[in-house]
């Protein structure tokens, strides 16, 4: 059995790749909500058995990994296609690429994430106008997304993977607060977006905003 160390709020985007992808691969998990507000992620117990002391976690057989592209790795790595569900691309030249769009999603584009955080998502959205930054941010994921997805439609490779749901949740920022996308990407986000992993995230039951 593994466990996956979330946040009460349900609205991490880290949490929720790796939420996903442990729904991607059919594996059973229980899920361990920490209250951040609370500091409980700096408790020495959880403090010392993540080492970074940051939400998600999973532990596996008593080994626990945080930061969600390490733990990706370790569940394609540990629960391998074609047993199960693969979550990277086939292709080595591919794998390359979904990593470097799930690092750049994780590193870049501040100002966008901070003019609409996640909590324009999950609870209400942002109608405040993008500033100039945010809006040089917005253009910029646009752009990207534009040149990798194919003309014809579909996902980022030849399959769906969790690159596509990292990639999915930046432009639901855009899309959640009525910011405009081009219809391309708009279709293939609501594609992504109703996937029953991706549902089984947004369907938790989250506390109310002050």
């Amino acid at each position: 059995m593994i466990t996956l160390f979330g946040e009460s709020m349900w609205d991490s985007p880290w949490v929720l790749t790796v939420f996903v992808a442990l729904k991607e691969k059919a594996i059973d998990f229980e899920i361990r909500s920490l209250d951040l507000t609370a500091g409980e992620q700096t408790t020495p117990e959880y403090r010392d058995a993540s080492l970074t002391a940051r939400v998600p976690a999973i532990e596996h057989d008593g080994f626990v990994l945080s930061e969600s592209m390490a733990i990706v790795e370790y569940l394609e790595e540990t629960f391998s296609p074609p047993e199960y569900p693969p979550l990277l691309p086939a292709s080595l030249r591919d794998r390359g690429r979904a990593r470097q769009i799930m690092g750049w999603l994780r590193t870049d584009l501040a100002a966008l994430r901070e003019a609409r955080p996640t909590t324009s998502i999950f609870f209400s959205p942002v109608t405040t106008p993008l500033s100039p930054k945010a809006m040089a941010a917005r253009n910029k994921l646009v752009d990207v997304a534009e040149r990798l997805l194919p003309e014809s439609g579909g996902s980022l490779f030849d399959y769906v993977t969790i690159a596509d749901v990292d990639l999915t949740l930046a432009l639901q920022r855009l899309i959640a607060s009525g910011d405009p996308v081009p219809a391309r990407l708009s279709e293939y986000a609501r594609e992504i977006w109703r996937r029953p992993s991706v549902q089984a995230f947004v369907a938790q039951d989250r506390p109310k905003m002050h």
